[in-house]
């Protein structure tokens, strides 16, 4: 149904809301960003994913800080006012892609009452907001819910479409509103939005995207060409997923970061891969890593879609230890993150020309994004025994997760953060391995990783449910 300027889904048009106005200058159009260019191609060729997609974030607003309904409304236009990319729709034109940032407008706000910190009622509305898909051409990509207890708003809840806003934008934007929630307004400058990067992406930044491309190329013709052949049969949907949420997984991985001087990034992604490729015999492995793209200092504060896919190799033959293969697939990913950003357009047309298929050129290796907050690595070293850890093992929790219709990687690896914890999704195409596969490996994943915090791995890690890897 229509809602002031702005489409509110059915779901929970009928609820009570206010309106955050907003107004930002001047109506700006562009083509999309890369970024953009690419969640498009999957929705079309797989379906919107949306509850897989959609950025549920939560931000407790303190009792002192008095911000009633009103104070918190104004706060939530100047947001969207600061920021066009939050007001910035892409629609289909002339059978052409284009984004638009509206000069003003009005953002609706659900109003919901909760009680104590209102953390219960937050978790609840963010779900009911997350749940149902984004409408990019009509729906602002934002959308907003405020929990109020005795008058004053104890929680804001903010689901972010993927179209304009990528998990490091959404950071950003959820501390300008925390600032302005506090202060009353945010003088700086925002740093530069959906529309500007687009421009630039379409301009400046193709020689960057060109050498990306060479490196792609390079990279990619090290890999064997043998796809994967199906060995069981395809789940409904194709590609089912589980997440365990583990402290123990948490402390034993920034244990090990800190001994070796690696990232944790590098501690989970060299635990997934010495699972999953080491009892394969395989001579290199082929990682595909999501990129912030936020190297650049001028993009360290972006609010756009820039996040890209970047792709590394990482030799294998000769069997590395835990420890051998951590400084590996550190520098691999970096390799990768640093040519993160191209024009896919550009890599589908050189894929093409070397004869490989795009549709199924990936399904061999493995994909992993960790999209925990930036300031995880501030966290000190834990202290914990190996007796604990695995204490700790005991009061992990595995749940199933809704699966996809279609996905590029046979197996997937998320991160985000958890309280006192990492939650670690796996994401696996049916038709190479099975569904009950799913607990094991994180399980496995786990206990390698434990082990490993206090003493040395050797490869192959093998895992006990090795029989049901496949």
């Amino acid at each position: 149904m229509r809602f002031a300027d702005a489409t509110v889904p059915a779901e929970w048009a009928d609820q009570p809301m206010v309106l955050a106005e907003f107004g930002g200058g001047r109506t700006e159009t562009a083509p999309p960003t890369w970024a953009q260019r690419v969640m498009w191609r999957a929705a079309e060729r797989s379906g919107s994913n949306h509850r897989f997609m959609n950025l549920r974030r939560t931000v407790p607003v303190s009792a002192r800080v008095r911000a009633d309904l009103p104070r918190a409304t104004r706060a939530l236009g100047l947001l969207v006012g600061r920021h066009s990319a939050l007001r910035t729709r892409v629609r289909s034109v002339d059978g052409e892609l284009r984004q638009e940032a509206a000069a003003g407008g009005q953002l609706p706000v659900l109003v919901v009452s909760g009680e104590a910190d209102g953390a219960a009622a937050a978790r609840a509305a963010a779900d009911r907001l997350a749940d149902v898909a984004f409408d990019h051409g009509a729906e602002w990509p934002l959308r907003v819910a405020v929990v109020t207890v005795d008058d004053l708003v104890r929680q804001v809840v903010v689901v972010f479409s993927h179209s304009t806003v990528d998990a490091y934008a959404a950071e950003v934007v959820l501390r300008d509103l925390r600032l302005i929630l506090l202060r009353g307004e945010l003088t700086t400058p925002p740093g530069p939005q959906s529309v500007q990067v687009a421009r630039d992406q379409n301009g400046v930044d193709q020689a960057r995207s060109t050498r990306a491309l060479d490196h792609w190329m390079r990279e990619f013709g090290r890999l064997p060409r043998s796809p994967l052949t199906p060995e069981h049969p395809a789940g409904t949907p194709l590609v089912q997923r589980g997440t365990l949420v583990s402290s123990a997984v948490d402390r034993a991985a920034r244990i090990i970061a800190a001994r070796h001087r690696v990232s944790v990034s590098s501690v989970l992604l060299a635990g997934t891969t010495a699972l999953a490729a080491g009892g394969g015999g395989q001579q290199r492995c082929g990682l595909f890593t999501m990129a912030h793209n936020r190297f650049r200092a001028e993009y360290t504060h972006a609010v756009a879609n820039i996040g890209q896919i970047g792709m590394s190799v990482v030799d294998v033959a000769d069997r590395p230890s835990f420890t051998e293969l951590l400084p590996r697939i550190w520098r691999a990913a970096l390799e990768g993150y640093r040519h993160a950003y191209y024009d896919p357009k550009g890599l589908r047309e050189r894929f093409l020309a070397a004869d490989y298929d795009t549709d199924t050129a990936f399904l061999p290796y493995y994909y992993f994004n960790d999209v925990r907050l930036a300031g995880g690595g501030a966290q000190p070293v834990p202290t914990a025994s190996e007796n604990e850890l695995r204490a700790a093992m005991a009061e992990s929790t595995f749940q199933p997760v809704d699966g996809l219709t279609r996905t590029a990687w046979h197996l997937l690896t998320h991160v985000v953060d958890e309280p006192d914890a990492v939650g670690v999704t796996l994401s696996v195409d049916t038709r190479f391995r099975p569904a009950e596969s799913i607990e094991p490996f994180l399980r496995d994943l786990e206990d390698l990783l434990v082990t490993a915090a206090f003493r040395e791995v050797d490869w192959p890690w093998t895992p006990s449910s090795r029989a049901l890897l496949g």
